[in-house]
């Protein structure tokens, strides 16, 4: 009986914890944050981040939508890229992976993201990685739709306050 007891008294806490849904599943889903504001004077670039940027499949065929990035870490460094989007070149078609080259600050561990679309024809990303040099891979996986002005998106650092630098 004890042994019953030991074995379901963790399994229990691990269902009601994500039954609960209030401390688990919103994190692994993107969320909006309406008070998100970007440092556009910390792009002086000494950095060079390989954003990599997979576009669904159950995507809009493309976007002519304006697309922006911001990502950083827990210590307020943060790098920015303002337009993303060339529908002259083909960038965020249905079913396709576009990669660019960031500059920006130096960051430490990414653990937060966020993208911003502004337009009317829709786009939905499946994932986002970044790339940096002196850190590991951070992929942010999305595939749901980017919601029209605002930005959205992740974010995993250990401190207080909003992703804001």
């Amino acid at each position: 009986m004890m042994r019953a007891v030991i074995y379901l008294l963790p399994l229990t806490f691990i269902f009601f914890t994500i039954a609960d849904g209030k401390r688990i599943l919103p994190l692994l889903q993107p969320q909006p944050l309406e008070s998100f504001k970007v440092n556009a004077t910390q792009n002086v670039g000494s950095c060079t981040y390989t954003v990599s940027i997979r576009t669904s499949c159950s995507s809009t065929t493309y976007t002519r939508d304006q697309i922006s990035l911001a990502f950083g870490d827990a210590y307020g460094n943060q790098v920015y890229a303002p337009r993303l989007d060339d529908p002259y070149s083909r960038t965020f078609e249905s079913c396709s992976t576009d990669t660019f080259q960031i500059k920006g600050p130096c960051t430490y561990q990414v653990c937060y993201l966020y993208l911003y679309r502004s337009g009317y024809d829709g786009w939905k990303p499946e994932s986002v990685t970044v790339y940096g040099y002196y850190t590991k891979a951070a992929t942010f996986n999305y595939n749901v739709f980017i919601p029209n002005g605002v930005w959205y998106g992740f974010d995993f650092c250990y401190r207080r306050g909003s992703a804001s630098a």
